[in-house]
């Protein structure tokens, strides 16, 4: 089983550095690839309102007969429930969905801006988070103007800011607005959803030099960097093979070669329409 690094949240909790995500599973399937996943060696488990799979993980999770302490738990609150009472009711409905008394991380989906609602709805994770039932509370999705205006208006930084983030986006000012302000990137998509990043040449060129897959190349490419990332395979071998990525490290010329594949195309929606 991976032995897997942390990441130490500005607030002190640690964070597994490679977790597991579970966007498009279908709640009647995700107890299994949850318990599965566990079961591979992965500890943090990322789930989400939208995903309409937060029973099905909690079953997971209460199936892998772990303590509770030893995973690290995130959802999301989604952008229909953004607002102080209506995310303090969301979230306690996530818990409950989940089975569980507290989760590690509560992060806001999208800023969605046309709402003018996420300064209320920070409020709210602010009193989660000092109630104790969040760890530690974040951000998904936000670009730079969005954190600028929560740090204004706010007492907590966001631990951690969720987006998408692989080597065909790859978000440098974000993470340098994240670096100088103590917020922990998480990438999202680190695979880029598989289309066409995996075919590219120069990823496959850099994986037969270490006997490594692509997928393997793109993941080891963003933890170097930093970043937290939440690979997704309901494919068992690939959930292992996602996390087997501590046995090998890139060169700088591997670093130079990916960084060079940044095309600014996301395989997801624009933070600053979705709404």
């Amino acid at each position: 089983m991976q032995s897997v690094p942390t990441v130490t949240l500005n607030n002190g909790v640690a964070m597994p550095q490679i977790g597991f995500g579970v966007f498009q599973v279908p709640d009647a399937e995700a107890e299994s690839i949850v318990a599965t996943a566990i079961e591979a060696g992965y500890r943090s488990i990322d789930t989400a309102t939208l995903y309409e799979n937060e029973e099905g993980t909690g079953r997971g999770i209460a199936s892998s007969g772990l303590a509770r302490e030893e995973l690290f738990v995130t959802t999301k609150l989604w952008n229909t429930d953004q607002g102080y009472d209506s995310a303090l009711r969301a979230f306690d409905a996530s818990l409950n969905k989940l089975g569980l008394d507290y989760v590690d991380l509560y992060l806001i989906h999208w800023p969605a801006p046309e709402r003018g609602a996420y300064l209320d709805t920070w409020r709210a994770f602010e009193r989660i988070h000092s109630e104790g039932r969040a760890r530690a509370i974040g951000v998904s999705n936000f670009q730079p103007a969005h954190l600028e205006r929560l740090f204004e208006a706010s007492e907590v930084t966001p631990a951690v800011n969720q987006i998408e983030l692989h080597p065909n986006l790859q978000q440098a000012p974000l993470r340098e607005s994240h670096a100088k302000n103590g917020i922990a990137t998480e990438a999202w998509s680190p695979l880029g959803q598989g289309k066409g990043l995996l075919d590219d040449p120069a990823l496959a060129g850099i994986a037969a030099k270490h006997g490594v897959s692509p997928a393997q190349v793109a993941l080891r490419w963003s933890i170097q960097l930093g970043n937290v990332v939440i690979p997704k395979s309901a494919t068992p071998s690939r959930v292992r093979e996602n996390l087997d990525v501590f046995g090998f490290e890139l060169d700088e010329e591997d670093m130079s070669t990916i960084a060079g594949l940044h095309t600014g195309n996301r395989v997801g929606p624009d933070p600053d329409t979705l709404n």
